[in-house]
C-alpha cells in the first residue's frame, strides 16, 4: 500500500489544500474534546513559513494531497528544555504538524508518514526521531507507541506541557 503513496516537498501553490486538510484535522480535535490546536495554531502563515524554510512536506496519492507534516533536522530549541531526558543527544528529525485529510482517516496514512519521515530520515544519516503531542492526544499517543517510540518527559509550547517522545532507528 505505502508504494502507491509518495512524500515530498510541499510547494507554496499547495498551501490552500494544506490549510483545508489541517482545518479538518483542528476540527477533529475540538470534537474529541482536546485543547490542542484551538488557539489559532497552526495557522495558513504557519505553512507557509514551512514551505518557505522548505520544511512543508506532503503525502500524495494519485495526485491528490492526503496529509502534512512539518519536518526539521536539529532544529527544535524547545526540545533542549525536555523534562525528562531524550534517549540520544546526536542529531535528530523532528516532525510537527501532522494532519491526514478527512476524505482518507482510518487507512493507516499517518503511520506511512510517519515511515516516510523516518525513511528522509535515514537518508540524512540521522537515526533518532523526536516528536510531541498534546497530553489529551490519545490517537497519536497510541501510534507513537505502536510504532516503536519511546515517552521521554515533558515539553512546552506556548505554555503547555506537551509529551515528547524518540525513537531510534536501526542503522542498516
Amino acid at each position: 500500500m505505502q508504494h502507491s503513496y509518495k512524500f515530498r516537498k510541499a510547494k507554496l501553490s499547495e498551501i490552500p489544500l494544506i490549510w483545508t486538510i489541517l482545518q479538518q484535522a483542528i476540527q477533529r480535535r475540538k470534537e474529541d474534546g482536546s485543547n490542542q490546536w484551538q488557539d489559532g495554531y497552526p495557522n495558513p502563515e504557519i505553512i507557509q513559513n514551512d514551505i518557505e524554510k522548505e520544511q512543508g512536506y506532503v503525502l500524495v496519492h494519485s495526485e491528490t494531497i492526503v496529509g502534512y507534516s512539518a519536518i526539521l533536522i536539529n532544529d527544535e530549541p524547545e526540545y533542549e528544555k525536555i523534562v525528562g531526558k531524550w534517549l540520544t543527544n546526536n542529531d535528530f528529525v523532528v516532525f510537527h504538524r501532522v494532519a491526514i485529510s478527512q476524505d482518507y482517516l482510518g487507512k493507516g496514512l499517518a503511520k506511512i508518514m510517519m515511515t516516510s519521515i523516518e525513511t528522509l530520515a535515514l537518508e540524512n544519516n540521522i537515526y533518532s526521531i523526536k516528536a510531541d503531542t498534546n497530553f489529551d492526544n490519545d490517537a497519536m499517543m497510541h501510534l507513537f507507541e505502536k510504532q516503536g517510540y519511546v515517552y521521554c518527559g515533558e515539553v512546552y509550547f506556548r505554555g503547555s506541557p506537551r509529551k515528547a517522545y524518540e525513537k531510534v532507528l536501526k542503522k542498516n
